[in-house]
């Protein structure tokens, strides 16, 4: 139950700062949602070059990389013209 509690906590973290940087105006559902994509994203990217120490429960560039992955969604939602419901 408190690892979902995290993912929210940091997803709405990486999703208030990457469309902070993007200047979108999204409800705090989508926000949560895009932090949540990013981690996601950005999960895959970083683990495709380093991979955690064994036992380590995350990665230590979680926050940083959710930030960078919810920032390639959002730049690729903005090349597509994809508009969000309550955007």
């Amino acid at each position: 139950m408190l690892h979902l509690i995290w993912y929210i906590l940091v997803g709405l973290v990486a999703g208030f700062i990457a469309k902070s940087l993007m200047h979108i105006h999204l409800t705090l559902v989508w926000t949560i949602v895009l932090g949540i994509v990013g981690s996601v994203v950005g999960g895959c990217i970083v683990h495709l070059f380093s991979r955690p120490k064994p036992g380590a429960p995350f990665h230590p560039a979680g926050l940083i990389f959710s930030i960078l992955g919810a920032l390639l969604v959002l730049f690729a939602y903005y090349k597509l013209n994809v508009r969000l419901p309550g955007s």
